[in-house]
């Protein structure tokens, strides 16, 4: 099942982006559950949120993932979201 994770930082958060992010690639690269992977930019260019592609068994495979992740351990989000993705191009 592929599922899109969005996850959007909290305001003026990216420093904590940056001190957790070798971690966080590091957890990516550690899974086979991750299909694509890459930072939502504002603006400026800064990174400020994640759109990570799963391929899991199921929504409660993807929580536990999320819950795993660097990222989301030092606080970094503000909001994320999973929601059953269909692949359609690519």
């Amino acid at each position: 099942m592929l599922i899109a994770l969005m996850a959007y930082d909290k305001d003026g958060a990216l420093d904590v982006r940056k001190a957790n992010r070798d971690a966080h690639v590091a957890y990516l690269k550690s899974t086979d559950a991750v299909v694509q992977a890459g930072p939502f930019l504002n603006d400026a260019g800064d990174m400020c949120g994640s759109l990570i592609i799963l391929d899991l068994p199921d929504m409660a495979a993807a929580e536990a993932w999320v819950a795993g992740d660097p990222y989301g351990k030092a606080g970094l989000f503000q909001s994320v979201q999973l929601m059953a993705w269909n692949k359609v191009i690519g």
